[in-house]
């Protein structure tokens, strides 16, 4: 089956070859502040990207502060304008876009497409969650987007094949 990625998925591959990162290992979050030359904060307050400074939330796990990164980096990266001033429904585009945007960015597809996941849905979402040091929830999600994408993949392969 040919996996056909999305504009978005081959940003994020691009990115990640752009600094070397091939492998679910690589995917650290000092490590890509670094190499961007940004600075990062731990502080008592929401993750956000401010100036060249990320702010991460202290009061969150690892895991989730790997997930928050991945959110406000796509906010950073791919979104003007400040949201202290922006229409409401902008404001809720960007948040929408910038969540999805996350999904793909602390669990990359062309790694995905790599990996042979278990054939039970929990054990998959267990290795998802620990090869990519996200939640269980953040995994099923991802597993979820990851499976109606290769479903749609072979309804058009077998729709083709009527043609």
């Amino acid at each position: 089956m040919k996996y056909q990625t999305t504009l978005l998925e081959d940003w994020i591959k691009d990115f990640y070859f752009e600094l070397g990162i091939f492998h679910p290992h690589q995917l650290d979050m000092l490590d890509i502040i670094y190499r961007l030359g940004l600075s990062v904060k731990y502080m008592d307050i929401s993750s956000r990207f401010y100036d060249d400074v990320v702010i991460i939330d202290e009061r969150l796990n690892k895991s989730e502060q790997w997930q928050e990164f991945g959110h406000e980096f796509c906010h950073d990266r791919r979104h003007e304008g400040n949201q202290l001033i922006l229409p409401e429904s902008f404001i809720k585009l960007q948040e929408y876009q910038a969540a999805i945007f996350a999904y793909h960015f602390c669990v990359p597809t062309f790694m995905l497409l790599k990996m042979e996941l278990p054939s039970t849905r929990g054990h998959a979402i267990k290795l998802i969650s620990e090869t990519f040091n996200v939640t269980c929830e953040f995994a099923e999600k991802r597993l979820t987007m990851f499976e109606n994408k290769m479903n749609s993949a072979l309804f058009y392969e077998e729709l083709y094949k009527c043609y």
